[in-house]
This record gives structure tokens, sequence and C-alpha cells, in this order.
């Protein structure tokens, strides 16, 4: 009787969305197959350009059926300054990044959600214009997070209706059929531009929930297999599988009325993998899965893969899990990773499956360890490049049937859960490049801030004297001769010209970096001077190990927040004192403590430095280029790029820095007037200091002028391809499916 109940249900509500959302359109003649694209014929007249074979995925090519490989790049829908339902990307940059991707040897691309009508406009006309070899792509269909959170039930009416609702209007898009009226955060306009020919398949959802699994498993207990006319869900199925089932049951019911057939996945990742993970210290990452092999087509030739999103960080299993300690690489290292995908494979006997999110950012931030060094950030983009194509190398050794990359474009507006909480207000992330935040940097293309390219760190003023918005200060401190500082949406730049040739074998500089009432007036770096005005942080310039940026220890965000707030991090309760006179280094955490019974055993607090400044250049054209360069030094110039969240602000873009105080488990902000700089030179083998007055003196720095700027709510940037861009162009040259 339940099931009798939503079954009628079903039906009301996907009668309702024909005549709603289609209306007359479905009722129109399919749309006739491209003039373009050779495609085999179905004995019921459907198209079909690719289907599944076994455990791999294949082409209608030269009248035949050949084997392909989808290698490819996952396809953001936003740029900096943006969010991505504001949907600004226009069909011009569409068009110059398909010939990018297209050079890069990529064969498809895969995009999360609807665009609005100029990307499928865009790839048709693109395509049409590279006729030997189209770029195909994957369409993925986002699930409504929003209504099955609120409801905590994937089944909930609610939930069901409007997840049928994007489906379908996420196949008039394709196929150029459909009017999607406006709506807050998605894609809206008159979609006339067909698509079809050019569609690899679809991947339907997002990264599932474990708790809402787990929720609408129980709520819908003994629930009967779903059974569709495409697509059913198999005895054993879990109601969260069933509404799988229907959703590519609604897929395909509404797609053949296009006169097309494509292989259809779920979106799904490790989280929620079919698995058992015994090393994973964390239930919840183990709590449910979600099964690719509880459902098949029933009248769907086109064929049914599996999609998983796979990273070599994330959970923490790939690090602990002894049981996947036993599959070495070519290299004769024992890689978690690999042993993970040859697991995966065994599992799903019978159908491909695509690894369709793979990679690591090139960051300065980390937000996950794990063996090999392939860190969730950490790395340049020459790092970035041999990772990925390493990862990239394995999958094909695994016999997978796709690899698309994560991804192609940096997007400014992301987050990553150990500075999401330093980052505030959090709609303003997209207006400033926090290179701290990984998620931000997991680009082929690299979105660089404003002054990212056209003001090199390479120990040279000459691009200094083109900027028309930079200040110069006569530091008035012995050793330096002036001080010329500006800044972007990502960084604060400062050129010193010294006194003398800077040797940081023998000297040590230092800039103090003033912004809040409080912070250390003394400390051992100052020697026994003692400054007007505290400093929140302090810029270390000289040998490897002693270039960073510190922080004064009771500012310091990461103890505070993981350690007075949510009682994490080790707190010396010394040094939360005003004047403490200690910087401590900048620290990002990678573990939170965890304890049973959430945990299976105990985890103990672990943090990383993240305040470390690398000498190098940031000149692309030059063999000697770093992404993670922070200063070099020539003669007597020394240049520098500090990333602004290492001198304490939460959102440069309006001013605000983080306070000192902490309210209701929050860390405050605090509008500022701008940034104080103190700097001097210290003598590494005598310690004498050059300037800020004689020994034991109160030094008054309040004199000192304050490096100001405007808050800004417009962004520029510098678009360019990263360094991992060629090296994963030569990895993806190598591997076949270029039909």
């Amino acid at each position: 009787m339940k099931r009798n109940i939503k079954l009628r249900l079903s039906l009301a509500i996907i009668a309702v969305l024909i005549a709603g959302y289609f209306g007359w359109q479905l009722f129109q003649p399919l749309h006739a197959e491209s003039e373009f694209v050779e495609n085999a014929k179905l004995d019921n007249g459907m198209n079909v350009k690719f289907r599944t074979q076994g455990d791999q995925l294949e082409i209608y090519s030269d009248q035949q059926w050949q084997p392909f490989f989808a290698k490819g790049v996952n396809v953001g829908a936003t740029l900096p300054g943006h969010d991505p339902g504001e949907l600004p990307i226009d069909k011009k940059t569409f068009l110059r990044w398909f010939a990018e991707i297209k050079e890069l040897g990529a064969n498809v691309i895969r995009v999360y959600t609807i665009h609005d009508p100029v990307f499928y406009e865009a790839l048709v006309e693109f395509n049409e214009e590279n006729r030997d070899s189209p770029l195909y792509f994957i369409q993925g269909v986002w699930s409504p997070e929003a209504q099955m959170f609120k409801t905590h039930d994937a089944l909930s009416p609610l939930a069901t209706k409007e997840f049928k609702k994007e489906i379908i209007y996420a196949v008039g898009a394709v196929y150029g059929d459909v009017k999607i009226t406006k709506e807050r955060g998605k894609a809206d306009g008159k979609y006339k531009a067909n698509a079809g020919p050019y569609l690899l398949g679809w991947s339907v959802g997002t990264e599932w929930d474990p708790p809402l699994v787990e929720a609408t498993d129980k709520a819908y207990e003994g629930m009967e297999p779903y059974q569709g006319d495409f697509f059913k869900a198999k005895s054993g199925a879990t109601p969260f599988e069933n509404m799988l089932a229907e959703m590519l049951d609604t897929l395909a019911a509404f797609e053949s009325k296009q006169g097309w057939q494509h292989p259809y996945a779920f979106t799904n990742w490790v989280s929620t993998d079919p698995l058992e993970h015994p090393g994973e210290i964390d239930r919840a990452e183990d709590l449910v899965s979600v099964d690719p092999m509880h459902i098949e087509p029933v009248n769907w030739q086109a064929g049914y893969y599996a999609s998983y999103h796979a990273y070599p960080y994330y959970p923490e299993f790939f690090r602990s899990d002894e049981t996947i300690k036993n599959v070495k690489n070519d290299k004769g290292e024992i890689d978690t990773y690999k042993a993970y995908l040859r697991l995966l494979k065994e599992h799903h006997k019978g159908i491909p499956i695509v690894i369709t999110e793979f990679g690591v950012p090139a960051s300065l931030g980390i937000g996950h360890i794990t063996g090999l060094g392939r860190n969730q950030g950490g790395h340049t983009e020459e790092e970035q490049g041999k990772i990925n194509v390493d990862l990239l190398h394995e999958i094909v050794q695994e016999n997978y049937a796709g690899a698309i990359v994560f991804m192609w474009q940096d997007e400014w507006f992301k987050r990553t859960w150990n500075t999401q909480d330093f980052e505030q207000p959090v709609d303003r992330r997209k207006y400033w490049l926090n290179v701290l935040t990984n998620e931000k940097l997991f680009g082929l293309t690299g979105m660089y801030s404003s002054k990212d390219g056209p003001l090199l760190i390479d120990g040279s003023l000459d691009d200094w004297h083109q900027l028309k918005d930079k200040k110069k200060f006569d530091p008035g401190v012995p050793g330096w001769s002036s001080m010329w500082v500006t800044h972007d949406e990502a960084y604060v730049y400062i050129a010193g010209e010294l006194e003398n040739e800077f040797d940081p074998e023998k000297e040590t500089l230092h800039i103090g970096a003033d912004t809040l009432e409080g912070g250390n007036r003394h400390s051992k770096e100052l020697g026994d001077r003692t400054l007007s005005e505290g400093l929140e942080t302090l810029v270390t310039i000289g040998k490897t190990l002693d270039s960073q940026v510190t922080i004064a220890s009771n500012y310091d965000f990461t103890t505070r927040y993981w350690g007075v707030v949510n009682g994490m991090a080790p707190v010396v309760e010394e040094e939360m004192n005003d004047d403490s006179g200690i910087f401590k280094p900048w620290k990002l955490i990678v573990d939170m403590e965890f304890s049973p019974p959430a945990a299976k055993y105990y985890r103990p607090y672990k943090d990383v430095p993240a305040g470390q400044l690398k000498r190098g250049t940031t000149d692309p054209a030059s063999t000697d280029y770093n992404s993670l360069t922070m200063w070099q030094a020539k003669g007597n110039v020394v240049e520098m790029r500090i990333p602004w969240m290492l001198l304490g602000f939460s959102d440069p873009s309006s001013l605000l820095a983080m306070d000192y105080g902490e309210k209701g488990g929050k860390l405050q902000t605090r509008k500022v007037d701008g940034i104080r700089l103190v700097p001097w030179i210290t003598d590494r083998s005598t310690g004498q200091i050059k300037g800020l007055g004689d020994g034991g003196d109160v030094v008054d720095v309040s004199k000192l002028p304050k490096y100001k700027w405007k808050p800004w709510n417009q962004v520029q940037y510098q678009e360019r391809l990263k360094k991992s861009y060629a090296i994963m162009q030569e990895a993806f040259r190598k591997i076949g499916g270029d039909n």
C-alpha cells in the first residue's frame, strides 16, 4: 500500500512537471540527428553515439563501435568575483576554453549542473568547426540539497519533485528544447542549441551526505525495489538507491522523447562507496553505502556506468588503513590509492567506472595529508601536474573507463574546512583569493590576482616603476633607504631598498605588521627594544628555514579557535596574555582531535606550518618559476608578497581583520584603517639590530605611516595556463580515445 501510494504520487508529480515545465514542447517532433555527428540507430529508432560494453565505454565511429577512454576536465560555472549561481561565463570565454581543453588532449568535459544557453551554443559551434575531433561532454544534474536537508529525507515529495524538475530542465537544456524561467542561483533562458549529439553521458546528483543517506534508509526500511520502464532497483537495494533508480528512470523517460539514449550514472564518492574500510577512523565516513551495482537498466541499450570522485587524501583511511597497504606502484612504493582503485574495480564487475574527479591543488595551504606527498595542497604547479599524472596513470592501469581531472579553472568562491572560520563574512570570499584555502586552486587554468604577473617577484624594481597605485614610504630606520607597498586581491606586496646589499647568510630582515590595538610590543626578535604599539604578525626574511610569517601568540587564529574555543589544540596560558613577547609559526590544522564513539579509536590534534616564505621567482617565463614564491632579493633590493590571511585579514576587500576576541564560539572581526609596517634588520652573528633606536629605548612607531587602501566589490584577475597544464597535456596525449 505504501509503495502504491508513492508510485501514484510519483506519476502525479511527473504529469504536473510535463504540463508545467515543458508544455507543448514535449509533443513536437523529435530533434533530427546532427548532420555532423555519426551515430548508430537502435531497432526502436533511437540514436546512440556512446554505449557501455562490459566494463568499458564505446563510441560509434567509422561505422563501427570502438573503445573510448574518457579523458578530460571538470568545468565550473564561475569566475573570480562571482558565485557559481551567477553564471558569469560568456560565449567567447567558453569557446577559448574549449580550444585550450582540446589542445590539452582531452576528449570530454564534465559540467555539474545546467549552464546558461551560451554554454551549449558555444559547444555546438566549437564542435561544428572541429567535426573530425569534437569535444564531448558529460552533463551533471545537481541534486536538490536544500530540500533534502530541510526534510532530512531524500525521498520526501519536496525533494523528489525538485529533483525531477531539475532532470527535466537538464534534458531540455541539452537538446535545446526548453525555456527556463529565472530562479535565483540557477541558469535560465531559452535553450535552442541541440548539444545532444555531443553528449557522452549523464551523471546525476552530487556527493551524498552519509547521515542523510542513513536517515532516508531508516525512514523507508523494507521498501520494495523500484521498477521503472528503463531503470530498476535490484533486490536488496536500499531506499536511497531506489530513489536514484527512480531519478535515472525519469531521466530516461524524458531523454527518449528526444530520440536519444546515452550511458547513465549517478555521482558517487568514497564516503558512500560500497566498500568496507576497517582502517577508517571516522565512523561517518564508513557509515553507509550507495551501491551502483544495486541498479540496472531495463530497456536502455546505451547502458549504465559508475561515476566516482576519488582523491588520494580523503577520507583518512588512505593513510591509516593497513588493509590497503599491500599494493605497490611502478616506482615500488606502497600506494593506497592504487590499492583502492583495484578494490573498487573488483566490486563493479561488468560495468564501466569513470573517475569523474581526481587531482590535487597548487596552493600554499594544506587541508589533508596523506602518503607519497599527495596532500590536499602545499604543491607548486609543477608538483600538482606530476601528482595528477601519477593518479591518471594508475586509473588507466587499473582498467577504468575514464579519468576526469578536477578541475579546469580556479574558483575563488570555494571554502576549505580549516580556513572557512577565518574567512568572514562568508559571502565575500569571492572578492579575494586566499591562497591558504586549497579548494580555490585546483585548476589547470590559473585565476591569479590582478598583480600576479604584471608585478613579478624577482628582485627587480623595474615593474614597480610602472605601477600607478604603489605607495612609497621612508621607513626612517638605519639600513633602509625606502619601502614601496601595494596590494591586490591575494597579497600585500612590499619592496625594500636597503643601504647595502642584502645577504641572508649574514643578516635577517624583519617587518612587523600592526593592524589592531594589542599585540607584541617586545619579543626576542626586537632585542631589548620595546615598541609603543604592538605587532600582530611578523614577516622574517633570511635563510630558508627562517623565512616565514609568525603571529603573536595571543592572536594566533589556529590556537584560539581549535584550542581555546574547541579544546583540541594545546594552549599555554601564558601565551594567551597580551604582549606575551612570543611570535608563533603560522599553522593550519589538518587533523581534529577525535575520540570514540564518533571515532573508532583516538586520534590526536595535528597541525602543519602555513607561513613559510619561499624564495624564487614568480616569472612564469623563467625556468626557476615557482608558483609558491613569496620573496626574492638581488643586490640591495628585497621584494616580497604576503598572503592577506597571514597578516591577520578575514576579508581585505571590506577592510576586516580578525580581532582578538571570541563570541559564541566564533572569532570576531574588526574593520581597520590600514597596516603599519615596522622594519628593521638584525645581524646574524652579533644579534645587533639596525634601526629602532638604541637598546633599551621605547620606540615610538605611532608616527610611522600606515599603508591604506579602499574597499572593493569588483575584482581584476590574470588568467593563464598553469605549469601543470603542459604536464597533463603530455600525459593525456599518450592515452588513446581520440575518436
